[in-house]
């Protein structure tokens, strides 16, 4: 299965994009040279989180993660929890999930 996320051109050179996914939102950005896709979902209660200084910060607690790994840094996520990260891969151009290949 494959379905496209987002042109790569859209995709900003600094802080997160949010985009579009099966009716859900994820968060969008570069890591380095690799383009990364995490759900817009924070890992203690489920709020929505905002790209703030190289982090996911949620807007309801403040539980943070490391965009590169995906690591809680601190707040009211469980210890060891990491962000939920979505198997893509780039092609043509765009950003696209892919599943089962």
């Amino acid at each position: 299965m494959k379905h496209e996320i987002c042109k790569v051109d859209d995709i900003p050179p600094t802080g997160s994009m949010i985009a579009s996914f099966f009716g859900r939102e994820i968060h969008v950005w570069r890591s380095g040279e690799r383009i990364r896709a995490a759900a817009n979902v924070c890992l203690h209660f489920g709020g929505p989180l905002d790209c703030k200084d190289g982090r996911l910060v949620c807007q309801w607690h403040g539980a943070s993660f490391d965009m590169a790994s995906g690591d809680r840094l601190d707040g009211p996520a469980p210890k060891g929890s990491r962000l939920m990260f979505l198997s893509t891969r780039v092609e043509d151009g765009a950003l696209n999930y892919v599943w089962g290949e």
